[in-house]
């Protein structure tokens, strides 16, 4: 059996971008290989046209390319050609692509496609409550329209998927995104820079880090040598119209707090995993995921997390036992989460081992793998 992915992001030196959907692909495709399933990747909207090979995947860079009027049909016809071509000449026998933006809108290809519900448009402005583009709801709505079936990271993003473009509940299957533990694993989880507060992700309004500048605030008030660390590309705030939203966050800040905060940037993956191990606590009061890769991979290195509480993050975490679960807009009782995991060292590493736990039981690739083996196989036949 051969796969083909459908992506424009993927972890590769030589691609433009990646960020969460790009760690769950390869996760799963380097899984699908080593139980003799064959991988190939195709990566949409990249600087030039070329092949790459990684861990026994073939990875075709796609170049972008603009045309005079309609590129955003006629790039589709051109993403459409290439891959059919190779689908004929290496015998893929399923596509999977992701929702967003619906980037198979217009395409028809010669097997199965498959459509995973990594965040659509309309998904994301449902949940933060913001006007989506008709363009992009008709484009995502098409692309919907052409796929066999459907798979779910958690059952809440399918859920509000299918509410949302009316899909037939039937066609979707929930398979959680996986990790490799074995890249994952911490064995000195009692070693850590303590009253350390990690935010790993993209400097975006609706990953609440307006509100964990409020949060910060509350815990610098109890805990004078907190310290906030938060990783990821900034990015421009569209309701303010501002350039930069760490630039809202940081006006947000106390005096007090402001000292205690380092913004890192975009930095390698593996100094991501070195903060990780170094937290003392990991936060991720997002508005808006369809599962949250980074939170399950904290998870994974035995951090304690507080984590929002919305729809999806029920299925990763129990409130109190392998992490807290608390809306983003409750600052106090935020704050107050993480005062109780930084002065509690027995809760912190008790929670940090029970997190490990989750993981290990629900997140480990390796069983995920057979799960999205027998759901292709399924479209396949």
């Amino acid at each position: 059996m051969k796969i083909g992915f459908i992506t424009s992001e993927y972890p590769h030196p030589q691609v433009k971008h990646a960020a969460g959907i790009a760690t769950s692909i390869k996760n799963l495709a380097v899984a699908l290989t080593k139980k003799g399933v064959g991988v190939i990747v195709f990566v949409y909207h990249q600087d030039e046209s070329c092949i790459v090979h990684d861990e026994n995947i073939e990875i075709h860079l796609i170049k972008k390319v603009n045309y005079n009027l309609f590129t955003w049909y006629f790039y589709r016809k051109y993403v459409q050609k290439y891959i059919n071509k190779i689908v004929n000449v290496k015998s893929i026998d399923i596509l999977e692509a992701a929702d967003w933006t619906g980037i198979t809108a217009f395409m028809y290809f010669d097997v199965p496609l498959l459509i995973r519900f990594h965040g659509s448009d309309a998904y994301f402005c449902k949940l933060e409550g913001r006007q989506q583009k008709i363009k992009n709801y008709v484009f995502e709505k098409l692309a919907l329209k052409k796929a066999k079936l459907f798979i779910a990271p958690t059952s809440f993003a399918g859920e509000e998927t299918q509410k949302i473009f009316n899909l037939n509940r039937n066609k979707i299957k929930t398979i959680h995104y996986g990790l490799r533990l074995d890249d994952f694993s911490n064995e000195t989880p009692l070693v850590y820079n303590r009253n350390t507060i990690l935010y790993i992700g993209t400097i975006i309004r609706k990953k609440g880090v307006l509100e964990l500048a409020k949060i910060f605030n509350k815990v610098i008030l109890e805990n004078p040598i907190a310290q906030l660390i938060l990783i990821g590309n900034d990015s421009p705030d569209l309701k303010t119209g501002s350039s930069s939203t760490y630039a809202l966050v940081e006006s947000l800040f106390s005096n007090e707090a402001k000292n205690q905060v380092n913004y890192l940037g975009k930095i390698p993956y593996s100094e991501v995993k070195k903060h990780i191990k170094n937290a003392h606590v990991c936060v991720f009061p997002s508005f808006a995921e369809t599962l949250g890769m980074v939170t399950i991979e904290s998870m994974a290195i035995q951090k304690p997390v507080v984590n929002t509480c919305i729809g999806w993050a029920k299925e990763l975490i129990e409130d109190g036992v392998n992490g807290f679960l608390v809306h983003p807009l409750e600052t106090d009782k935020y704050a107050k989460r993480i005062l109780e995991l930084l002065n509690d060292d027995i809760l912190s590493n008790k929670m940090g081992i029970a997190a490990r736990k989750k993981v290990e039981d629900v997140f480990d690739i390796d069983k995920i793998v057979d799960l999205n083996i027998n759901y292709f196989k399924s479209i396949i036949k």
